[in-house]
């Protein structure tokens, strides 16, 4: 059984608050978006993909061992983005700054995933939340300034995702909390 899956860290109730906040102003200015629902912005870590329980098993013990040298923080949300970076936009998103033991973190994330039978990534990590996609192509809106504060990260989450027509549901799997 295929089980559709991603790694994950949670951010702070108050900083899902602000974001929820900026969707709502950002809605009537930005026509054609599915917003992300707030209880479900996530920064991605690792994204897995299709797995099996057996290789996600593998993943947790390692997982935990990651989340336990690497201590919470604070990130910085540095303002709204497009992806990609050139022509018709596809996703709005968040930027966040960081501290570089998160970097490691994720990089830890990547060799576990590769550890235990996922592909390398391909792609260099780009921390950012995503808050809305494109249904259709357009051109590319102008993005408001707004001070987004910071959120704090303080748990490693391994999810399964479903898609659902009304939006994805994720589900922990495991949790790990950042104690480093």
């Amino acid at each position: 059984m295929a089980i559709r899956a991603f790694v994950a860290l949670d951010l702070d109730q108050a900083a899902r608050e602000r974001l929820k906040s900026a969707i709502e102003i950002l809605k009537p200015q930005l026509g054609g978006v599915k917003w992300v629902r707030p209880d479900g912005i996530h920064l991605t870590v690792r994204f897995l993909g299709s797995s099996t329980p057996d290789a996600l098993e593998c993943l947790k013990p390692r997982l935990e061992s990651a989340a336990s040298v690497c201590s919470a923080a604070d990130a910085r949300l540095t303002g709204f983005g497009l992806f990609p970076e050139r022509g018709a936009p596809h996703v709005l998103w968040v930027g966040l700054e960081f501290a570089e033991r998160l970097l490691r973190l994720q990089a830890e994330a990547e060799a576990a995933s590769v550890g235990c039978g996922f592909a390398p990534e391909p792609r260099r990590f780009a921390p950012h939340l995503t808050l809305g996609r494109w249904r259709d192509r357009g051109p590319r809106p102008a993005l408001p300034e707004m001070d987004l504060g910071s959120a704090h990260l303080d748990q490693l989450v391994l999810y399964q995702s479903e898609l659902r027509r009304g939006g994805a549901i994720y589900t922990p799997l495991a949790t790990f909390p950042l104690s480093g």
